[in-house]
């Protein structure tokens, strides 16, 4: 497969089957996405890699909390500015009407919509979890070099036929997660990932974001000759 194939074919998957996926595929993965770039080389990535009944454990602890704490702990940093403007208010606000719309959950359905929200935290039944973590005492360079580091690994699972989705919903989940795993205080829980097989008649996975044309964000200069 080739890298703009990977790129145009990959997509947040948010229904996964039940195939499972070894640890030996992960690590290969995890080996070849090692190489993304990172300023300085300071790669200040840290994943968890959960399968089987750690998983599991988790899931089921988050699930017994999730009716009194539908929105779960406070996150550790703003997923999104406050007071979001345009156009990103409007990008995101026909993101979340599209994917609501493949599954016919209407607006005015609170409780539907909730529960799908709920997903994320069984990474939409995907048979692995990664958490990323990141040193909290790295600065906005670092966490855009971790972006880098997903992205990567996102692109891998495509060669190796798998799909992902990156959740930031995990981040409202973080001191119930540490729980469960030998985490450092030093670091954050950025976000998890899930990686699996696409169930690919589940209409969750049938629609896309739309993008914005190359000449809209992006200004060229010095190409006229």
């Amino acid at each position: 497969m080739y890298v703009s194939e990977a790129v145009k074919s990959r997509f947040s998957c948010r229904a996964f089957t039940e195939k499972p996926v070894s640890k030996e595929l992960i690590k290969e993965i995890l080996d070849v996405a090692k190489q993304a770039p990172s300023g300085g080389n300071l790669q200040p990535w840290h994943i968890h890699a959960i399968s089987g009944k750690k998983l599991d454990q988790i899931v089921s602890d988050i699930e017994s909390k999730i009716t009194d704490m539908p929105m779960g702990e406070k996150t550790e940093y703003d997923v999104y500015p406050p007071n979001l403007w345009e156009p990103y208010r409007s990008r995101r606000f026909k993101c979340g009407e599209d994917l609501y719309k493949s599954i016919n959950i209407p607006r005015e359905d609170k409780g539907a919509r909730l529960n799908q929200l709920a997903k994320n935290l069984c990474f939409f039944g995907a048979p692995v979890g990664l958490f990323v973590y990141i040193d909290r005492k790295m600065g906005p360079p670092q966490w855009s070099d971790v972006g880098m580091f997903l992205q990567t690994i996102m692109l891998i699972a495509r060669e190796k036929g798998l799909h992902s989705c990156a959740q930031e919903a995990w981040a409202m989940w973080h001191s119930t997660v540490n729980k469960h795993l030998v985490v450092d205080n030093t670091f954050m829980l950025f976000c998890g990932m899930g990686i699996g097989y696409a169930d690919e008649n589940h209409p969750i996975n049938s629609w896309r974001t739309d993008r914005e044309a190359v000449d809209d964000f992006t200004t060229f200069y010095g190409f006229e000759k």
